[in-house]
């Protein structure tokens, strides 16, 4: 099957709102033109990754009054590859080691010498000042003005290129830090500082270290990255952060931790809005870029947690749930020297990209599944990437040459193979292993592979559907466009559920601080705001809390709001034993942009009438268990509104590509969605 190879051709569009989802292959936008929806996938420009959305946006039309929300992955990649700056810490004397010793945690139980992801700041960078802050802030010993001085002729020597400031109990009292702050300012003029009673005003020092060090090794990169995309278009930006919610380009400068998750999170929301529309209920989230692969599961609301781990290093921060794994597209698939076959996490990226792609790069799994007939035609995206089969067959014949011998069907049934399983494995992990049954669950399969693994993974998960819907190639960009603009804020304060008066001054500070943001943000009005009330509540002597919402007027019924969660996630509770508060959280939420984008996609869907002569398939020689079989291949955007097929068959649009395996059906819902289900024979 031939498809043209053509440049995106958008006509004039001028959109009024736009999302940009930056991955490690592609670069994904779609915008809001007049009343329709434009899509557009650009190669990503890893040495300077403005460089890809500014192309994007000015095709676009982006312009003044444009409102763009755009998901990062430069905090992400920085993070993984340890590119960030040469950063020093300031913490007390005496806990300068802190980061190292951690919570002595094993990361592998059996190991006899276990290996921890290496402190972003070596030993000699970490600065100890005499200084020490009780719990409830009181002034234990503070510092003195020669302490001051030396710290800042120590600092200056050590020629950081960010500082970051972490004292004990600076959850409690930010003035230690902020006078410490004011003097590195003036002693070490034009370095970025991150202060940990700023960013993360929260107990448990280890963890709030840790985010501190990391936002202070992010900063400059991300900051760069950052002025560069605002210096280059005159749109109104926005960044998506890890939570789901967003924040202008200058806070987001000087915050980049909260970005680490930016572009899953996006997608995670539209992926759930999917799930609802169809009208499943549990659903698991798969969405298959280029480099990784990101996982999630969804019961009621988006998953959030307050703390976990990225590249190694805890982030005591609010973020959605999901688990990346780097299985895209993109893996490199390599021998290692005792002949086992791994895939992934490197990626052969844009350039040189996989082999298939003509630029030399090596064996992948796109290039197994073009091997493989699973991806027909000869070019993707759009026509943007050209695909050589005879490259991919050459490239999968040399990693079959290092497997015993094989030839390159062999090689690349066991290179899609291995991706399989590395994908199941990391929907087992937010599934099973966090006490969910993934038989009962949808898998919405969406980025541009997502669609092409997911009826293997759902027959090993027993899922009850695949759900591949419209756009899903871009679907963290549609994400991203339909967000609404949020804003969070929280403190730790250790107080009992029954101080209801301290309790509410916290939560109205800290509502105060939310509209200030907004206040400070173009186009929206103060009175569409709608702002939550969360806490992070625990019994006495627990070690760990439990994130309660707690509705207006209604702090008098927080413990036992707290007890009704705790016997929903534990199986019991215990009414007499005292209720402890250990954080309060301010959510503040503007309209988001659904209805308009809903609106878009049923005047799309309305353009293409039944049984149009487009909507004849055509044929593709497709490998599956081992034999060829001959498939029916469909353009998504001629499918008739009562659509229907039987595997094998394939579904392409620009951007993704869906493999319905023997024994799946596939129908199409009233909102363009296919809905896949297993069982017939």
């Amino acid at each position: 099957m031939k498809r043209p190879r053509t440049r995106p051709t958008l006509g004039r569009p001028v959109a009024r709102a736009a999302g940009v989802d930056t991955g490690g292959t592609f670069t994904d936008f779609v915008a809001l033109a007049g009343s329709r929806l434009v899509t557009l996938k650009l190669p990503s420009t890893a040495a300077a990754p403005e460089g890809a959305v500014l192309e994007g946006l000015r095709i676009l039309g982006a312009g003044r009054g444009t409102r763009v929300r755009h998901g990062s992955t430069v905090a992400t990649n920085t993070l993984l590859e340890r590119t960030g700056a040469r950063v020093v810490f300031v913490t007390n004397a005496g806990f300068e080691d802190l980061l190292e010793i951690g919570r002595q945690d094993r990361p592998d139980l059996y190991a006899l010498a276990p290996r921890r992801a290496d402190p972003l700041v070596p030993a000699e960078r970490r600065v100890g000042i005499p200084q020490r802050t009780g719990p409830r802030g009181e002034r234990w010993q503070p510092h003195t003005r020669a302490a001051a001085r030396w710290l800042i002729r120590r600092v200056r020597a050590l020629s950081p290129e960010a500082i970051a400031i972490g004292l004990l109990h600076s959850y409690a009292s930010e003035l230690p830090e902020l006078a410490l702050g004011v003097g590195l300012r003036l002693g070490c003029r034009g370095v970025p500082l991150t202060l940990s009673s700023q960013l993360c005003p929260e107990v448990r020092e280890y963890e709030r270290f840790a985010t501190t060090v990391a936002n202070a090794y992010l900063m400059p990169r991300v900051s760069s990255y950052l002025r560069a995309l605002a210096s280059g278009t005159a749109a109104d930006l926005e960044i998506v952060l890890s939570h789901g919610g967003s924040a202008p380009p200058e806070r987001a400068a000087r915050e980049p931790v909260r970005q680490l998750l930016s572009g899953p999170a996006a997608g995670l929301e539209a992926a759930a809005r999917v799930a609802r529309t169809c009208g499943m209920g549990p659903a698991l989230t798969l969405d298959v870029g280029g480099t990784s692969t990101d996982c999630a599961f969804v019961v009621d609301r988006l998953p959030r947690r307050r703390a976990r781990e990225v590249a190694g290093l805890p982030v005591q921060l609010p973020v959605l749930d999901v688990h990346t794994v780097g299985a895209g597209g993109g893996s490199i698939a390599h021998v290692d020297a005792g002949g086992l076959l791994h895939v992934g996490p490197e990626s052969a990226g844009a350039r040189p990209g996989p082999a298939c792609y003509g630029h030399g790069g090596p064996a992948t799994v796109t290039d197994a599944l073009v091997v493989l007939g699973r991806i027909p035609g000869e070019s993707l995206a759009g026509g943007t990437f050209p695909l050589r089969r005879d490259a991919a067959l050459e490239a999968l014949r040399r990693l079959g040459a290092g497997l015993g011998g094989r030839d390159a069907l062999a090689a690349a049934e066991a290179v899609l193979a291995v991706a399989d399983a590395r994908i199941e494995a990391a929907l087992r992990k937010v599934s099973v292993e966090q006490g969910h049954d993934p038989r009962g669950a949808a898998l919405v399969a969406f980025g541009g592979a997502g669609g092409l693994h997911a009826c293997a993974v759902a027959e090993s998960l027993g899922a009850s559907a695949v759900l591949f819907p419209r756009h899903a190639g871009v679907l963290s960009a549609l994400g991203a466009l339909a967000g609404a603009s949020r804003r969070e804020e929280s403190r730790s304060v250790m107080l009992a559920s029954g101080e209801t008066a301290a309790l509410e001054r916290a939560w109205r500070d800290l509502e105060t601080e939310v509209r200030r943001q907004f206040a400070a943000s173009p186009g929206v009005p103060a009175r569409r705001i709608r702002l939550e009330r969360w806490a992070e509540v625990r019994y006495r002597g627990q070690s760990h809390e439990l994130p309660v919402r707690v509705p207006a007027g209604s702090i008098r019924s927080l413990a036992a709001r707290f007890h009704l969660e705790h016997a929903r996630r534990f199986g019991f509770s215990d009414p007499t034993r005292p209720v402890e508060v250990v954080t309060v959280e301010s959510r503040g939420a503007a309209p988001d942009a659904w209805a308009l984008v809903n609106a878009a996609l049923a005047r799309e869907r309305a353009q293409h009438p039944t049984g149009t002569r487009r909507a004849t398939p055509q044929r593709a020689r497709v490998r599956h268990a081992g034999r060829w079989l001959n498939a029916r291949v469909w353009e998504r955007a001629a499918l008739p509104a009562s659509f229907t097929t039987r595997g094998p068959a394939i579904v392409i649009e620009d951007g993704a590509t869906l493999w319905i395996a023997p024994r799946w059906s596939a129908s199409l819902h009233r909102s363009g969605t296919l809905v896949l289900r297993r069982g017939w024979e």
